[in-house]
């Protein structure tokens, strides 16, 4: 049975804890053994949130070693090297290119980097960029940037497409079930264009 770690980051407000969870119990519902952990920190005031996600036969600590991580989701392109430590010359990025400005850049104080993606690709990691809030907005639902996320990451995950949709159907409420389920397939769609561009 395969094992990998999955982090998810960006900042409060995002959808990053429901995206961590329908991904938790997608790979539950496949038969692998899922331990999570969340860190918050100032998610009501658009402050950094990071959840770790472990997964295989059988895992003991939800916590990832810096230099483990096989795929990071980063939810905003900043947060994309706040956790670089954790990465691997093997790892997969696969980042949503909305900038959300930080105090510090808002204010005029910090230049928001304008080179994150060419950086990150310049570290041999293979860097999957999707404007999913453009892509969410083309639904007429900018909250389920989470779900195109989600969409982008279960095609690296071995977990088939239908345990994901019946967590969705499962674990989202009722009036957001069909637009979230769309939102999961343009994601995994996103990821497939890529994949196809860089042959």
């Amino acid at each position: 049975m395969q094992s990998g770690n999955v982090i998810f980051c960006g900042v409060g407000g995002q959808g990053i804890l429901l995206a961590s969870e329908i991904t938790s119990f997608a790979l539950m519902k496949s038969g692998f053994d899922v331990k999570k952990s969340e860190v918050h920190g100032m998610a009501q005031r658009g402050g950094s949130v990071v959840a770790h996600l472990r997964y295989g036969a059988k895992v003991y600590s939800p916590l990832i070693e810096p230099g483990t991580v096989d795929i990071e989701v980063a939810f905003e392109t900043l947060e994309s090297i706040r956790y670089l430590p954790y990465l691997n010359g093997q790892s997969k990025v696969i980042i949503n290119t909305q900038q959300i400005l930080p105090l510090p850049v808002a204010s005029g104080v910090e230049r928001y980097p304008t080179d994150v993606i060419t950086e990150l690709r310049k570290r041999g990691l293979s860097v999957f960029p999707i404007d999913a809030f453009e892509r969410a907005e083309t639904i007429g639902e900018t909250r389920a940037v989470n779900m195109i996320l989600v969409g982008a990451l279960s095609v690296f995950l071995p977990v088939e497409e239908r345990a994901f949709l019946e967590v969705i159907a499962e674990r989202v409420a009722k009036n957001f079930r069909t637009v979230n389920s769309e939102a999961f397939r343009i994601g995994r769609e996103e990821i497939r264009m890529i994949q196809e561009v860089s042959l």
